[in-house]
């Protein structure tokens, strides 16, 4: 496979070209970012960050690294490869963005699928430091970067594909640094993702309606394809990795009679994994059955895969001069 950085990069402070000069990217205003001894530089403002350290923790990136590479999320991540590859001719380089690429998982598996056939030149962006770390420390030939979606450090109609999985699309910034002819491909969890789990450790389960939106400004839906398939999570470690990869705030602990105190909330993730997970695990031995009827257990996976083409006049992106299209497509939900 060939995989090089890419680098049509852009100062997140004026907008204009970065150049790489040394262990440094500069632009024209004299501003610089240094890049890590990893590989990674850091293009995140501290005036647009809203915490000290933004974005998923160090314990949720191990853990999501764990899952992911076990291969649990393969067919999604094989779907989106297959996608994002279709119609390419051999030999043509495709310029790609992963818009919270966590660790570097789906990259890394297209880079995989693309084989010696095409030539990638792939850009990884996560809000959270730790993942991009991760990302860098797993390979250094793309260019890894800190930074955010609503803030894209990439100079504008430079970019191929983008990628954006489970994650926080931002579609003004997306139409602008996409190319004519390129393709947003983005991958939401499904009504059904992860039920199993759902009804155990919610109290209750919410029975979402799949309901029709409009589609984003700067784009029209060209396809779509449901992604159903079993998984079997064999012992409590996958279990409590998945647990505790899922970016959310405030989780509910297990239901009364699975090995836990009555139903209360976790301030955040981590404090769930160490503390209230590590209950709810311990009560496995004792009910072998408490993550489900199924050993295992088996959990369906739920998703939805949509592409997305950018509108060729701009379709009502700010700044641009056609209205929207108002091309239908499906509601995004959250990652469990």
């Amino acid at each position: 496979m060939s995989i090089v950085p890419f680098e049509a990069l852009a100062c997140p402070l004026d907008g204009v070209p970065l150049h790489r000069e040394g262990a440094a990217w500069r632009c024209a205003g004299n501003h610089n970012f240094d890049i890590a001894r990893q590989g990674y530089v850091h293009l995140l403002p501290v005036q647009n960050k809203r915490s000290r350290e933004p974005g998923d923790s160090k314990e949720m990136v191990a853990a999501r690294q764990r899952f992911l590479d076990a291969g649990y999320y393969q067919p999604i991540a094989d779907a989106v490869a297959r996608a994002a590859l279709e119609g390419v001719p051999p030999g043509r380089t495709l310029a790609c963005l992963d818009a919270g690429c966590g660790e570097g998982y789906y990259l890394r598996r297209l880079a995989e699928v693309a084989g010696d056939r095409h030539t990638l030149a792939t850009l990884g962006l996560d809000i959270s430091k730790w993942a991009v770390l991760a990302a860098a420390r797993q390979d250094r030939r793309p260019s890894w970067v800190v930074g955010s979606n609503a803030n894209l450090p990439v100079l504008p109609a430079s970019l191929d594909r983008i990628l954006c999985l489970f994650g926080f699309p931002v579609y003004s910034e997306f139409a602008r640094v996409l190319r004519p002819g390129g393709k947003l491909l983005q991958v939401d969890a499904g009504q059904d993702h992860l039920r199993e789990l759902r009804e155990i450790i919610y109290p209750s389960v919410r029975e979402d309606s799949k309901t029709i939106t409009r589609a984003p400004d700067g784009f029209r839906r060209a396809g779509t394809e449901d992604l159903r398939f079993t998984l079997h999570l064999a012992g409590a470690g996958p279990i409590a990795d998945l647990l505790a990869m899922t970016p959310t705030s405030i989780v509910p602990a297990p239901k009364v009679g699975q090995g836990l105190q009555p139903s209360r909330l976790c301030p955040s993730p981590s404090m769930f994994a160490c503390k209230s997970l590590s209950a709810y695990l311990n009560g496995l031995s004792a009910h072998p059955l408490c993550y489900g009827e199924l050993p295992g257990p088996l959990c369906l996976l739920s998703s939805t895969l949509t592409l997305f083409l950018p509108c060729l006049s701009g379709c009502g992106v700010p700044g641009l001069s056609v209205p929207s299209t108002g091309c239908p497509m499906p509601s995004r939900s959250p990652c469990y």
